[in-house]
């Protein structure tokens, strides 16, 4: 009866019920999208925080990547690929500099919603992608929308890149938003400020 009773509850609230056996702790308000299962019981969880990994053989228990976090994803042959970035700096003009993980694979055997609420929570995290070259190397420039923090310039630098030019350039390009957001908000208070 209780099956009954929580799928009814979450046509009602649009939260889906946590699984029995998932190995994480979310968040209080933290709201579950749709999950999947693994081989031998694993849960993968997509919230509207982030995606829910299951405990990696590593060692590592089961966590949540923010969805801004999230340079990949991709479904394919019963898995779910996943590549994870981390935040390595951050530069003038709140610009943050990436580096990415290997990439995870996470296989399913009842995916449930998690392939399309991953592609369409990961698309809607990125305002804009554009990759330039910098030299002898290039970066992706992607705009996010990161909780809390409104708009965030992430760089990735590709594999080779000086690290040294991505960080000029990229703190130029912070500057320049910044001041642009500062203009933005001087014209539509009346603040005469420079």
């Amino acid at each position: 009866m209780s099956g009954v009773f929580d799928r009814i509850s979450a046509l009602l609230t649009g939260r889906e019920p946590v699984p029995e056996g998932f190995a994480g702790a979310l968040d209080e308000g933290e709201r579950v999208i749709a999950d999947g299962r693994g081989p031998r019981g694993s849960i993968v969880l997509a919230t509207d925080l982030g995606l829910w990994l299951p405990p990696a053989a590593s060692g590592q228990g089961a966590r949540r990547v923010a969805w801004h976090l999230v340079t990949r994803a991709r479904w394919a042959s019963g898995a779910l690929e996943v590549v994870e970035a981390d935040e390595v700096a951050e530069l003038a003009g709140g610009v943050v500099v990436l580096a990415d993980r290997a990439p995870r694979r996470v296989p399913l055997t009842e995916p449930g919603r998690v392939p399309e609420t991953v592609h369409q929570r990961v698309t809607v995290a990125v305002k804009d992608s554009q990759h330039h070259d910098l030299g002898d190397g290039g970066a992706w420039f992607v705009q996010r929308r990161v909780p809390g923090a409104g708009i965030v310039l992430h760089v990735r630098p590709d594999p080779g890149t000086d690290p040294e030019v991505v960080r000029t350039v990229a703190a130029g390009v912070g500057e320049k938003l910044r001041a642009g957001r500062d203009a933005e908000r001087s014209r539509t208070t009346g603040d005469a400020r420079p």
